[in-house]
């Protein structure tokens, strides 16, 4: 398996999967959302999940674990006032409070790293609880 880049702060490596993922999210639009995760064995940031184009933010909140920490950047597609059609990518740093301290710490630490490998990305949301990432504080955000 080839390695993209390593986080210095953790030790941790993305993997080329990860970003080849977001590339095809960002610039084709294949895919609507991405999750990724950390296996603490391996030291590998992967990709966890992918979202078809069809696929929308309530499948992205289904896909996230309640008891595991995942990252995960969804494309939202939106019309503006002036009736323009924009997209802007969301990363979401999923911590949920049932998540074990060390998988908390883990991937609090690995964030910058991961975000720094997956370029293009407009806006930011942590979570530890649905309502902090629902649907409107996408939108509120976007506008």
């Amino acid at each position: 398996m080839a390695m993209a880049f390593k986080m210095a702060t953790t030790g941790m490596w993305v993997t080329d999967e990860c970003k080849n993922s977001f590339m095809e999210m960002k610039w084709k639009k294949v895919h609507r959302y991405i999750v990724f995760k950390i296996d603490e064995k391996s030291k590998l940031v992967m990709v966890d999940k992918v979202g078809g184009a069809s696929e929308g933010y309530s499948d992205l909140e289904a896909s996230l674990p309640g008891d595991d920490c995942r990252y995960a950047v969804f494309d939202f597609d939106f019309v503006t006032v002036d009736n323009c059609h924009k997209s802007k990518i969301f990363f979401i740093a999923w911590a949920p409070n049932a998540s074990r301290i060390r998988a908390k710490m883990l991937y609090a630490t690995s964030k910058d790293g991961i975000r720094r490998v997956l370029e293009g990305i407009h806006y930011e949301l942590q979570a530890t609880d649905p309502t902090e990432m629902g649907f409107d504080v996408i939108q509120d955000r976007a506008k």
